[in-house]
């Protein structure tokens, strides 16, 4: 009986081509910020100030830490594009997060102003000037 050997599919359909390999250290990179942005989410919810602050702290770092790995992975040709979904997706959560602390400080902001008015806008005094109060400021738009 003629046996001949099982046919093998060829190599080059197995092997990634480099342009859809990951990067180990963008893989880790990105696993990073994704963990930080985890940690920080579940302490916004638990609303423990302490943790948050250290969250935050380590995110931002983990944050330019990735950006210089993805600035220099991109320089030497195209970053995979899982890890361009990853980390649009991790940019998304960022901003959800940014959006949500803003609103949040909006919120105190007018409990405060409720709770602490602010002085008087200017009137007319007992010479009829405008009596101003001694706070200056800007305008940001």
């Amino acid at each position: 009986m003629n046996q001949s050997p099982p046919l093998r599919p060829t190599t080059t359909a197995l092997v990634p081509s480099r342009t859809d390999a990951a990067d180990p250290a963008l893989e880790l990179t990105l696993s990073a910020v994704e963990d930080r942005l985890m940690s920080l989410g579940t302490a916004l919810q638990a609303r423990d100030l302490s943790s948050i602050d250290l969250h935050a702290s380590e995110l931002h770092r983990a944050l330019s830490n990735a950006v210089d790995h993805f600035s220099r992975a991109a320089r030497n040709g195209p970053v995979p594009a899982a890890l361009r979904r990853r980390l649009a997706s991790a940019s998304g959560t960022v901003a959800a997060q940014r959006e949500s602390l803003a609103r949040a400080t909006a919120a105190l902001d007018r409990a405060i102003d409720v709770l602490l008015p602010r002085e008087a806008p200017g009137v007319y005094g007992v010479h009829g000037g405008v009596q101003r109060s001694g706070r200056t400021g800007s305008l940001l738009a």
